[in-house]
C-alpha cells in the first residue's frame, strides 16, 4: 500500500494495524452464500436486517445468511471458520 491510513479504535488504544489486500471480487452472486456478520454493535442486527430483506427484494437468486460472533471485540474463529467453509462472501455489519 503506497498511503498511510489512521486507524481509530474505540476501545481508547491504537491498535497495530498491516494493510491487507481485499479479497477478489465474485464476478456475480446470484446462486452464491452471503454471509451478513452481525458484530453486535448497537442497532446492527437491525442493519443487518434490513441489508437481509435489501437483498432478498433487489437480488433473490443469493443465499442470504445471518450469522453473529459469539461475543463483541472478540474474535470467533468458529464463525469465521463456517464463513470460510460455506460461503462465498460475507459483509460485516457494524451498526448506526
Amino acid at each position: 500500500m503506497s498511503s498511510l491510513i489512521r486507524v481509530h479504535d474505540p476501545r481508547g488504544y491504537p491498535p497495530k494495524v498491516s494493510g491487507k489486500r481485499l479479497a477478489p471480487r465474485l464476478e456475480a452472486l446470484d446462486g452464491k452464500i452471503l454471509y451478513l456478520v452481525d458484530c453486535l454493535f448497537d442497532n446492527s442486527e437491525v442493519f443487518m436486517n434490513q441489508l437481509r430483506d435489501w437483498f432478498e427484494q433487489h437480488l433473490p437468486r443469493v443465499i442470504v445468511r445471518t450469522i453473529k460472533p459469539h461475543e463483541s471485540w472478540v474474535d470467533d474463529p468458529a464463525m469465521r471458520e463456517i464463513i470460510v467453509a460455506e460461503g462465498d462472501a460475507a459483509i460485516l455489519g457494524v451498526g448506526l
